[in-house]
């Protein structure tokens, strides 16, 4: 039997990937307008939610254990504590060091195919939206690679707004996710294949690390650590609480 070489093109594109940086992985809207693909994953589902804890220091967002995993997690641990004390202060603390919950989805960006499919990162509203496409009937399954929909995304602060808010409309035709002149079928399978892997995009740190991160910032010797992903489309650190909150209002 011949060797099947697109599976071996596939491959060599999965390797690739997974050489470059973590960064280059994500893909974040830019103000304005954008079209978008939602890509179809293995398991059925494209749509992934994480926990994430932020503000516990100069540490950037990283999972929550026991919000993802079920284990122990002596931030959460910590943050309930500061729930049950009951003070303004503690209150306040504990709202700032509570977990919260993210969105993410892979897409190709149209006009940016060459950029391969890349992990777009959102919030509550803009998934609601997601999901009201996905289960109206009209549209069917928006991310089949022959018969789906791309998404017309736009981004941007409107006036008097203090965050800036997405809106997702479906273009009124349906169209493959490759067509002839992206190199057909064949790019399809290069595509799919080379969908990042979400278990890898989020290194996940033990109670004892997390402890310890704790630990220092109670005695306010704040750490950061250095294999925790970034999300802006720059690849430059951004405020992790101005960043949160335009996703989540996002």
């Amino acid at each position: 039997m011949a060797i099947d070489l697109n599976k071996m093109r596939a491959k060599l594109t999965a390797l690739q990937n997974r050489g470059e940086k973590k960064d280059s992985a994500f893909w974040r809207p830019e103000d304005g307008e954008q079209t978008i693909r939602i890509v179809p994953t293995a398991d059925g589902d494209p749509f992934k939610e994480y926990w994430f804890h932020y503000n516990l220091g100069k540490n950037p967002g990283f999972l929550s254990p026991k919000r993802n995993f079920g284990v122990d997690d002596p931030l959460n641990d910590f943050v309930r504590q500061l729930f049950k004390d009951g003070t303004e202060d503690s209150i306040k603390m504990a709202k700032n060091l509570m977990a919260r919950q993210r969105f993410f989805a892979p897409v190709l960006v149209r006009g940016e195919e060459e950029k391969g499919v890349r992990i777009w990162g959102f919030g509550k509203m803009a998934y609601q939206e997601l999901l009201n496409l996905v289960l109206n009937p009209e549209y069917g399954d928006i991310t089949d690679v022959e018969t789906g929909t791309d998404l017309v995304l736009k981004y941007g602060k409107p006036a008097g707004a203090q965050f800036p808010q997405t809106t997702l409309t479906p273009r009124r035709r349906t169209s493959p996710l490759c067509d002839d002149a992206l190199g057909g079928p064949e790019k399809c399978a290069e595509l799919l294949e080379s969908i990042p892997d979400f278990d890898g995009l989020f290194p996940r740190k033990s109670p004892e690390e997390i402890q310890t991160m704790l630990d220092e910032w109670l005695a306010g010797e704040d750490s950061a650590g250095d294999d925790v992903v970034k999300y802006d489309n720059n690849g430059t650190t951004t405020s992790v609480d101005s960043a949160f909150n335009e996703l989540m209002n996002a």
